[in-house]
């Protein structure tokens, strides 16, 4: 369930960026959104930032991404973190998932870092 809390929705977002939000939901990520860096990086054009409130949730937040976004012929070119579960970062290219502990997440401060991009939020069930 896609939430609008500032009003904001991404023209065009990838349907496999929306369905990894979905996945990441279904391990029960916390503050999950999508921030639109078309024209503000030419690294990447997404970025998706879940939270996960253990080393084993975000693990498993991960690895449920991977696996379903698999089933759907959708394969990451590089990742990194999976085994040490502070930060797990999925690179499909054109778009980059971050799976954050809190304080990584408080650290690293993606949101601040991009402040200029647009972000839509998905709802935690």
């Amino acid at each position: 369930m896609v939430e609008d809390g500032e009003n904001h929705t991404i023209d065009g977002l990838p349907a496999e960026i929306a369905r990894a939000a979905e996945l990441a939901l279904e391990r029960k990520a916390t503050d999950v959104v999508v921030m639109d860096l078309r024209g503000i990086s030419s690294a990447t054009d997404f970025f998706l930032i879940a939270t996960g409130g253990s080393d084993v949730q975000i693990k498993a937040i991960a690895d449920r991404i991977l696996d379903g976004l698999r089933e759907d012929g959708v394969r990451p070119e590089h990742v990194e973190g999976i085994r040490s579960g502070r930060w797990v970062l999925l690179d499909f290219i054109d778009w980059v998932v971050h799976v954050f502990h809190p304080t990584a997440r408080d650290f690293y401060q993606l949101e601040t870092l991009w402040g200029d991009a647009v972000v839509q939020s998905f709802a935690d069930e």
